[in-house]
């Protein structure tokens, strides 16, 4: 099982299923009172996934809908249980909870009745796993300000895995401000929409002083940061075509007189894993009342 956010921003804890995995369980339907009946027009269940943009929460864009029914028309004298399979699911993107935007996975049971229909959701959780990426080259840049500062940055790679470490070092090759502090941050971009309709929210998910004082020339600044005690989700780039979340490097300096240089730089974050037989076997079936 896993944690996600709500639109509320609470955590909920529900079953954790991969991209190729049958999602399979039973449905129990129980009367209120024995004796009495139900009549119904059909029972049927739905695995879907569906993005919601929160500026347009009546239009939900569905890009997986799959349906099993359960019982014809009839009539309900007892409490009965139904099992169901969706075999070899295509869940292809990660499930997601933004500022703007959530993608989530869920099952949904209907009894369809004349008047009004009764209906049970479900959500669950999909993770995206992938392999060691071949190329993952390290990250070298220069920056600075003429005649007035000159850095020169390193990171060990620009692909990090969502337990991996960030190391890298800055170096000092002129200074002639003042400096005061200089601190590092992770920053997440969740864009969403295309064109001129686009719109952007950065968030800092990580913070913190990597040097306290003024560097002389020459000096290098060793830099770690450990992903695992942070909230990330794996990159995504225009997912549906509906939105995207980067991540960012963001170093900033800061001089005597509160003046902030910065300066940002993308990396990718992936989540480590690859699916085996032993990772379906042990996924839990879902169970809806």
């Amino acid at each position: 099982m896993a944690d996600i956010k709500t639109e509320e921003g609470k955590k909920e804890r529900h079953y954790v299923y991969y991209d190729g995995e049958s999602v399979s369980g039973k449905v129990n339907v129980t009367l209120k009172k024995p004796g009495t009946k139900l009549e119904h027009q059909g029972i049927k269940v739905e695995f879907l996934g569906q993005i919601e943009l929160y500026y347009d929460k009546g239009n939900h864009h569905e890009f997986t809908s799959l349906v099993k029914d359960l019982a014809r028309p009839g009539e309900l004298c007892q409490n009965i249980t139904y099992a169901f399979e969706f075999v070899n699911v295509e869940k292809p993107y990660e499930s997601y909870t933004g500022a703007n935007v959530r993608l989530r996975y869920f099952l949904r049971v209907t009894i369809v009745r004349r008047l009004s229909d009764i209906v049970k959701e479900m959500e669950i959780i999909v993770h995206s796993l992938s392999s060691y990426p071949e190329i993952n080259s390290p990250i070298k840049m220069e920056v600075g300000i003429e005649d007035c500062l000159h850095i020169e940055f390193e990171y060990n790679k620009s692909k990090y895995h969502l337990k991996d470490v960030i190391v890298g070092k800055i170096y000092f090759l002129l200074v002639r401000i003042k400096i005061r502090h200089m601190e590092i941050g992770i920053i997440k971009r969740e864009t969403t929409g295309s064109g001129p309709n686009s719109y952007s929210d950065n968030e800092t998910v990580a913070k913190y002083e990597i040097m306290d004082g003024a560097p002389v020339r020459g000096e290098s600044i060793p830099i770690r940061v450990f992903l695992a005690g942070y909230d990330l989700t794996p990159t995504m780039k225009d997912i549906n075509k509906k939105f995207s979340v980067r991540y960012y490097l963001n170093l900033v300096l800061v001089d005597e007189e509160d003046r902030r240089y910065f300066k940002q730089q993308e990396i990718v974050l992936w989540r480590k894993g690859e699916l085996t037989r032993k990772t379906i076997q042990q996924s839990a079936p879902v169970e809806s009342k």
